[in-house]
């Protein structure tokens, strides 16, 4: 048999790498890998972090201080506190129904600390209905 000429080598493809790692994310955030993605017209995200180099919480807690000075310009610096007949009322009626602090609370619908407080002079002055302490329940 006779043998041909053998045409010349060509190679119609490109190399293939098959060891080559993907970049770490620290990698494709520095700034020359930035800047060359631009350069060759890739598509480069940017992200605003919220509140990023800022220091708000310092801002906040400065508004809380002045908040609070207004507050305290505006209301007195201690609360009405129960005085003493109205507790003593509060366990004359009591006493004078044979009730419990407990039983008391659930006929006004209240906390049993509530009415505690009210008979230890703890509490802070609020509105209630007297009619509950002194035999007037509805």
């Amino acid at each position: 048999m006779p043998t041909r000429p053998a045409p010349p080598m060509q190679q119609d493809w490109e190399p293939v790498v098959l060891n080559r790692r993907k970049p770490k994310p620290s990698d494709l955030r520095d700034h020359k890998a930035v800047n060359a993605a631009i350069r060759s017209g890739a598509a480069v995200e940017t992200v605003k972090k919220h509140d990023a180099g800022s220091n708000k919480a310092a801002a906040a807690a400065k508004a809380a201080v002045s908040a609070r000075r207004l507050d305290e310009a505006e209301e007195p610096a201690a609360l009405e506190k129960v005085r003493g007949e109205v507790r003593a009322a509060i366990r004359r009626g009591r006493a004078a129904k044979k009730m419990s602090q407990a039983e008391l609370a659930k006929t006004i619908n209240e906390r049993v600390q509530v009415v505690q407080e009210y008979e230890s002079g703890k509490a802070v002055l609020f509105f209630l209905c007297s009619c509950y302490f002194f035999g007037r329940f509805y």
